[in-house]
């Protein structure tokens, strides 16, 4: 990740994250951005929380816990490495931590305080600030390497590593509602409950969410995944893919479906609506058993012959050339040969159109025609009736 670029610009949800009775559950690590209001528990590997950051449930971090000042936890921060609690941070419950502790001023924690390290009550430098400072000082002395490191482990884990969940600043996340005002990324297998509002949206593959789906851009939806409500969009586009189902409405700009994908709802498309299908893959076979399509089957059909008739159009006029130049003369007699024998090659086209037809009658009618008729548009029969006087 760049250093100057902005960690917490967007909704970061990655794979596997799930919300399990109240609680955001994830392997990585949780990044929350200043003034935001997150309505459940968290629990995960480090959890890092800005200024006046709002916890209506409790923290579980297997590694270490840090908040900024005037933050608040409504119910129990159980720590399984290191503290950091900035001034007048409230803790409703007990704060339970497996190493050291540094309190700020005026920290207020209604009920029991454990640590098994050393506790310090001081002013801790806020997580923002002391990052920056961090940083900074590394890039002062030349360590711009070990700074980028420090970025990426921070937000851009290593593809073995587990993505880290970044809500940005002032989001507001609860089990009705994910708010926020920036682009927001699901991740796959992911379950989620509320509907989620952004700037756009993308999500990834095999999730399911219990919600609907409001983006100002585009939203596209992951092969697999299953939306229960709708897909909105006030000026973007809409793209769902193979395998998804959504349960609600869609409503956008221009809409893209897979030819596999299921919607339950209406569709309101202002622009465009555009079905995707899958490749046609190899050349199908002329036995017409194997449960191709018959539009595909004439299609090679019809490809098959035209090549026929091209090669042997190029024999022909090879061997022309031949008896020219051994014949001389005798070729300048016979000039009309040419164009007789292109012309006798021309029935194996015509016979494989008639094949294809014979093998479309009575599976594709004509529309607005009957079966019986021919291919002029006339009914043989009743031109070959008497007139009648």
């Amino acid at each position: 990740m760049p250093i100057r670029s902005d960690p917490l610009d967007e909704l970061a949800i990655p794979d596997g994250t799930t919300v399990e009775e109240h609680d955001l559950v994830t392997d990585g690590d949780v990044i929350v951005g200043g003034q935001s209001t997150v309505e459940f528990g968290v629990r995960g590997g480090d959890v890092m929380a800005g200024e006046r950051v709002t916890f209506d449930g409790h923290i579980e971090a297997e590694g270490d816990c840090r908040l900024d000042m005037w933050s608040e936890v409504e119910e129990d921060v159980l720590v399984g490495g290191d503290a950091y609690l900035g001034e007048r941070t409230r803790v409703g419950g007990e704060l339970k931590v497996a190493g050291n502790v540094d309190i700020g001023d005026d920290v207020d924690i209604e009920q029991s305080f454990e640590a098994s390290g050393h506790i310090e009550i001081r002013n801790p430098m806020p997580t923002v600030v002391f990052l920056v400072v961090y940083l900074s000082q590394l890039l002062r002395i030349g360590e711009e390497e070990a700074a980028e490191d420090l970025a990426s482990e921070l937000v851009d884990a290593d593809e073995e590593e587990d993505q880290p969940v970044v809500i940005p600043r002032g989001a507001r996340v609860s089990d009705d509602a994910w708010r926020v005002s920036t682009p927001a990324t699901v991740g796959d297998d992911c379950r989620l409950h509320g509907n989620i509002r952004a700037e756009s949206l993308a999500v990834g593959e095999d999730n399911t969410i219990f919600g609907s789906l409001r983006a100002r851009g585009d939203v596209t939806v992951g092969a697999d995944t299953e939306i229960k409500g709708d897909v909105t969009t006030r000026g973007g586009d809409v793209s769902v893919a193979k395998g998804a189902t959504v349960w609600g409405d869609i409503s956008a700009e221009d809409v893209e479906l897979h030819e596999h994908a299921v919607v339950e709802g209406k569709i309101r498309v202002s622009g465009e609506l555009t079905q995707v299908r899958d490749a046609l893959g190899p050349e199908p076979s002329n036995d017409a058993s194997e449960g191709e399509p018959v539009d595909s089957e004439a299609d090679a059909d019809t490809v098959e012959s035209d090549d026929e008739s091209t090669d042997d159009e190029v024999e022909s006029d090879a061997t022309d050339e031949g008896e020219t130049a051994s014949t001389g003369d005798a070729a300048t007699d016979d000039g009309g040969d040419p164009e007789e024998e292109a012309d006798s090659e021309d029935p194996p086209a015509v016979e494989s159109r008639d094949a294809v037809e014979s093998e479309l009658d009575g599976v594709v009618p004509m529309m607005g025609s009957d079966t019986d008729h021919s291919e002029n548009g006339h009914d043989d029969d009743a031109e070959i009736a008497p007139d009648a006087d």
